[in-house]
């Protein structure tokens, strides 16, 4: 089989449009034949509808202690965004490959998967792996299933190298997240007769409420030691759209608005998450008493845990040495590298590009960024040969 270069590679992957809302079959249809053409043993861990799956590949003998290079499929949508390049063909242009998903993370894929075949033909005494997980950009909901499949049908890896643009720079920790939909509902009488109903949107005020007060406890307090080394260095709490109400002069039947949370690994998620729910759940009884239909409704709708720093970690030992970088690194966006941490790897972020070029129109990935990556997976296969 041809084998391709990791342009090359790039070029097919973001010829998919693997938008997130999308099934991303053809793209793992494609990447699937070409890494199982060159003798690389793939599985497939699909959604419950079947119209999606994560590809998860190894290359090398099958004993454990894999090195695992993670990345995710889908990219976001291009709807409304003022391109000036077609979003699904790379071009190349001053020095930047332009594309949907170059930067996050259709390069970091096209590498990995170019790594792999590498490490077969070249032979290589430990294994690597791919994983190659969906649904990334709407809550990083697809790892975890994936990660407990891979589990199933491959040697136990031990370090994961999550390859979210980080100008191979090595992340160590970041923030982890976790979000509610919220829908209060109300009881609809004209605004006159306002202690009768129950204005949805008044009382979802009371709950926003309790999101600023509880940032500013948050706030008073001194950081904790991992959490001062991030910007803003405290757990934030945000909501960013609210909807509600039919008339200026009707109490609210429905407002519905998000709670997203962003925690430094040193505090504890449920905590808030938790606090939020009582908050609400005392609200939603106090709404029944006035009236039975009434009520608040949450929906936990994305849950990504922390990077958590390690002591002496194998991945971040690994990636100074492939990279020469020894600043510390933390960042506040999550990524699927916490949740390979919960399954008992070593993990750190180390990808190229910049995250400021993620999600954006006439997103790119500079070709300095994409070079200095395959010079980090030549490094990579020299060391596990």
């Amino acid at each position: 089989m041809t084998t391709l270069t990791p342009r090359q590679i790039l070029d097919g992957l973001v010829s998919f449009p693997t938008v997130s809302r999308d099934s991303n079959l053809a793209l793992v249809d494609w990447l699937e034949s070409y890494l199982a053409g060159h003798g690389v043993r793939c599985f497939r861990h699909w959604n419950e509808d079947r119209s999606k799956a994560a590809l998860i590949a190894h290359a090398g003998p099958w004993v454990p202690g894999a090195v695992v290079l993670s990345g995710h499929s889908d990219v976001v949508p291009v709807d409304g965004q003022p391109w000036s390049t077609d979003p699904w063909t790379v071009v190349e242009r001053d020095g930047r490959l332009y594309g949907r998903g170059t930067c996050d993370m259709k390069g970091y894929v096209a590498l990995a998967a170019w790594a792999l075949a590498e490490a077969l033909a070249r032979g290589v005494a430990r294994p690597l792996q791919l994983a190659l997980s969906y649904d990334e950009e709407v809550g990083c909901t697809g790892a975890p299933p994936m990660i407990r499949t891979m589990q199933a049908v491959v040697p136990k890896g031990e370090i994961a190298l999550i390859g979210e643009p980080s100008r191979m720079k090595v992340i160590t920790g970041h923030k982890g997240g976790t979000g509610y939909a919220v829908h209060v509902k109300g009881h609809e009488v004209h605004s006159s007769l306002l202690p009768e109903g129950v204005s949805a949107v008044m009382e979802a005020a009371r709950l926003i409420g309790w999101v600023n007060d509880r940032n500013d406890q948050i706030q008073a307090r001194p950081p904790g030691p991992v959490g001062a080394r991030f910007h803003p260095p405290f757990t934030t709490l945000h909501v960013g759209r609210i909807q509600g109400g039919t008339a200026d002069n009707i109490t609210a039947r429905d407002c519905r608005f998000a709670v997203e949370m962003r925690c430094v690994p040193d505090d504890d998620i449920e905590a808030h998450a938790g606090a939020f729910r009582d908050a609400a759940m005392a609200l939603d009884r106090a709404l029944k008493a006035r009236r039975p239909g009434a009520g608040v409704y949450l929906d936990r709708f994305f849950d990504v845990s922390p990077l958590r720093p390690e002591a002496d970690g194998a991945a971040e030992a690994l990636a100074r040495a492939l990279t020469g970088d020894n600043a510390t690194g933390v960042v506040s966006y999550g990524t699927e590298a916490g949740q390979f941490q919960d399954a008992g790897y070593s993990a750190v972020v180390v990808g190229p590009g910049d995250i400021a070029q993620a999600h954006q129109a006439d997103e790119y990935l500079e070709v300095s960024q994409f070079q200095a990556g395959q010079r980090f997976m030549e490094r990579l296969l020299e060391r596990l040969a």
